[in-house]
């Protein structure tokens, strides 16, 4: 599980995808599926977000991610078509 904060979610992805950075955590274990995404006005309200969640248990981020995608599927068609590559 990766927990991250980007300003281009869709080019993010996309780069987690295609294996952009073949060193980063995500191209080391395969994660590409968005299951579970927030969108904040600020940066500085994205981060401290981030920094909870990454606080929190692997059971309390499971838990978040089933109350708005319970099957886990790919979201990645959803955010590519409300936001900017």
């Amino acid at each position: 599980m990766y927990v991250g904060v980007t300003s281009n979610l869709p080019k993010t992805i996309l780069e987690h995808k295609n294996k952009k950075y073949p060193k980063s955590f995500p191209a080391k274990y395969n994660l590409s599926i968005l299951v579970y995404y927030e969108q904040f006005q600020w940066i500085e309200n994205a981060i401290a977000r981030e920094k909870q969640i990454k606080a929190g248990s692997r059971e309390a981020k499971n838990n978040l991610i089933r109350s708005i995608n319970p099957k886990w599927e790919d979201l990645f068609d959803e955010i590519e078509n409300i936001m900017t590559i």
